[in-house]
């Protein structure tokens, strides 16, 4: 990571914290993969105005999550399908599926958008030696 492109990212031993703000401003992409240093899989937050719509786009590889974090976005299929997708809703789309975004709101739209392929690690949480890790709903982190 660019620490003097992101001077307001919190970094630490194993770990990096920002908010939206610590990386960038304005409307478009914010580069969390990059200003925090994730390896793992693409993750990006972007600002988007009201009025604005993308243009339609698919990935070769890909899969993508969709959580929309603040305002009131429609997303498009390339079957001509619209749903609307309001503060808290997840959309998850295979890597070929056309899909296109369109901020329907009076504001600013905020969505994050995790990509990534080649399937899911599994529970490989562990808790310190001598220590019961215990999740927020009481899970005791047992592996299935």
């Amino acid at each position: 990571m660019e620490a003097s492109r992101y001077p307001k990212v919190v970094n630490g031993a194993g770990y990096a914290i920002g908010d939206l703000a610590s990386l960038g401003e304005g409307p478009g992409f914010r580069k969390v993969r990059r200003g925090l240093g994730v390896t793992a899989f693409g993750v990006n937050a972007v600002v988007i105005p009201a009025g604005y719509e993308s243009g339609f786009h698919a990935h070769e590889q890909q899969e993508e999550l969709y959580f929309i974090h603040r305002g009131t976005l429609e997303m498009e299929f390339g079957d001509g399908s619209v749903h609307g997708l309001e503060e808290g809703t997840f959309a998850r789309v295979d890597a070929p599926t056309m899909r296109k975004l369109r901020n329907v709101g009076e504001d600013d739209a905020v969505y994050v958008c995790v990509g990534g392929k080649d399937g899911y690690v599994g529970r490989d949480a562990y808790a310190p030696e001598g220590e019961q890790h215990v999740g927020p709903t009481g899970d005791s982190g047992e592996r299935s």
